[in-house]
């Protein structure tokens, strides 16, 4: 009971003195929740079109293979511009570089109304892709910016609570509307959430909490190599490449296809349960301890639920899975990310932040892929099981 209470320490509030503004830094600073709020906007495009626009590329005629081909492309630019990343950050500020990754996320939306086509569809992925990746990396640098180090594990974690609402609220609720032939209106939607983000970048301060305040513990000074990051971002790397597959195809394999938004929803109310907890923990216990353990626990949540998803009867056990493999997937996002901030030092915010965006959007991408071209053997087994007749 006691290890429970110690994740809802409780907290004495304090009212501002009246004329005192929020200040601009900090947890609970000005910035950091205008971040959020952008943040928000921006995985309010991604999260979405997860699903959607695999189904929108089904439609097409280009059929499982092409719907997975769809998502690998969007990673896979996704992971090119971050690889740019390191020379994008030293010409350009932070914030700027959020707002146009916002635009070019944002805007290519609009255009995959104009046909489902599969050369059109992968053309616009490529694009948002671009906007992903550098939205990706400047988002959770800027965490590492705008707050001291001994508030990381809780910033990164309503950070992750950022990333994880719209996937709970919009992918499932995405998936429902394009099953209703709304495509336009979920494209529409997405598009402009991308783009509001920009004013809300623009009005961030630009001021940096983690080099004015000292941390309460001294941090490795940064090496410029990202060989102490490799270790979490291979962990991080192989979980995500579950989680490609899961968002892409689970409206496939499922039982009844009915099922895809609830099952999609208690993935990812685990997921930002799992973020969150865990980054309590960290400030709390110190970084990294986490990671092994959440680790262990994703592959046999993974390997029950592939035995269990496409069968009536075992329908409650896959939604366990799901719910299981969220929570560990959860905690180790936040467990990696506070981690690589603490290995690469005071002035590795960026390093940090390309290396965890590369490791889970390049395994979201190869995980996508990989269960699209396994896609027509998956739908054979299934079809010919005893629940889908």
């Amino acid at each position: 009971m006691a290890a429970f209470t110690s994740l809802f320490p409780a907290r004495r509030r304090q009212r501002r003195p009246h004329g005192v503004r929020r200040p601009a830094t900090g947890l609970a600073g000005r910035d950091f929740l205008l971040l959020l709020l952008a943040t928000l906007g921006t995985f309010a495009n991604y999260a979405p079109m997860l699903t959607v626009v695999p189904l929108w590329t089904a439609r097409g005629a280009a059929g499982e293979g092409g719907a997975g081909a769809a998502t690998a492309v969007t990673m896979a630019t996704t992971v090119a511009v971050q690889l740019c990343m390191g020379r994008l950050t030293r010409r350009f500020t932070l914030r700027r570089l959020l707002c146009a990754g916002a635009l070019l996320l944002g805007l290519p939306t609009f255009g995959y109304v104009l046909s489902s086509g599969l050369a059109w569809v992968l053309t616009v992925s490529a694009v948002r892709g671009v906007g992903f990746g550098v939205v990706a990396v400047t988002g959770s640098a800027l965490v590492a910016e705008l707050v001291p180090p001994e508030q990381r594990g809780r910033a990164v974690g309503w950070y992750g609570v950022a990333v994880g609402l719209p996937q709970v609220a919009l992918l499932p609720l995405g998936a429902w509307l394009a099953a209703d032939g709304h495509f336009g209106a979920v494209f529409a939607a997405a598009g402009a959430l991308s783009v509001a983000a920009v004013p809300l970048v623009a009005a961030m301060s630009g001021r940096s909490a983690a080099r004015s305040r000292p941390s309460r513990s001294p941090e490795p000074s940064a090496s410029g190599s990202y060989r102490p990051l490799l270790r979490p971002a291979l962990l991080l790397a192989a979980a995500s490449a579950a989680l490609g597959g899961l968002t892409s195809f689970l409206p496939f394999v499922l039982a009844r296809l009915d099922l895809a938004p609830t099952a999609l929803l208690v993935l990812f109310v685990a997921m930002i349960v799992g973020r969150w907890a865990a980054g309590v923990w960290s400030d709390r216990r110190g970084p990294g301890r986490l990671v092994l353990p959440a680790a262990a626990l994703c592959a046999p949540a993974v390997a029950v639920l592939a035995l269990t998803a496409g069968h009536e009867e075992t329908v409650p056990v896959a939604l366990a899975m799901v719910a299981l493999y969220g929570l560990a997937d959860g905690a180790l996002q936040n467990e990696t990310l506070v981690l690589m901030f603490r290995r690469a030092g005071p002035h590795g915010s960026g390093a940090a932040g390309t290396a965890w965006n590369m490791a889970y959007d390049g395994g979201t991408g190869l995980g996508s892929a990989g269960v699209g071209l396994a896609a027509p053997w998956l739908g054979a087994a299934a079809r010919s099981g005893p629940s889908r007749h």
